[in-house]
């Protein structure tokens, strides 16, 4: 999305020093948590060895352990989405899953859950070809809610979103919408 790659490049430009990992979840494997990454869970969690779990469970396991340890080494997140179905990608719910990790993101308590992400802030650029931050269709759209939701469980204290919406309701505008969103993209850039 052409908002999200401004965005990134204005960022390096303002913050040479900062490390940017781009993780592209089409092009990366992220394991889907079934039976094979419950059975690897549950036999660590008996105290078995990493060794001990099947080939499968090792691959599985193994990857999503380090996602997750990417994931809250991170300083910053920002998360590049189109709207799909009144959300995002199957692909981000799956690495969502995989980041969400007790004892990493999040622990729990006799108080209940408390996020450990606390020093952390994130940011979500979505394209969304209606209008979905205001009016009638904004309480259909679950993707940034949910993305909402989860930073605060895991305890990230600033989380914003930048929405490029409405250039297949207003094809005419398409050009304009575009052009605007990359514009305010970079000038979020410069303060993130």
């Amino acid at each position: 999305m052409a908002a999200g790659k401004a965005f990134i490049e204005t960022y390096k430009e303002s913050n040479p020093s900062d490390e940017v990992i781009h993780v592209d979840l089409y092009k990366e494997h992220i394991p889907q948590i079934d039976v094979d990454v419950f059975a690897g869970w549950g036999k660590l969690q008996k105290g078995s060895g990493f060794e001990e779990l099947s080939e499968e469970e090792k691959a599985k396991v193994g990857r999503l352990s380090e996602l997750s340890e990417q994931f809250v080494s991170a300083d910053k997140y920002v998360f590049v989405t189109p709207l799909w179905n009144f959300s995002f990608p199957p692909v981000m719910k799956a690495y969502i899953d995989s980041v969400a990790v007790a004892g990493k993101a999040f622990k729990y308590t006799a108080e209940g859950p408390i996020g450990l992400l606390t020093g952390k802030k994130a940011l979500h650029i979505q394209a969304r070809g209606g209008i979905y931050s205001e009016g009638p269709a904004a309480q259909m759209e679950m993707g940034h809610r949910y993305l909402d939701i989860i930073m605060q469980f895991f305890g990230v204290p600033s989380f914003e979103g930048l929405f490029i919406e409405g250039h297949n309701a207003m094809p005419e505008k398409a050009q304009e919408i575009k052009e605007n969103g990359i514009a305010r993209a970079k000038d979020m850039a410069q303060t993130f």
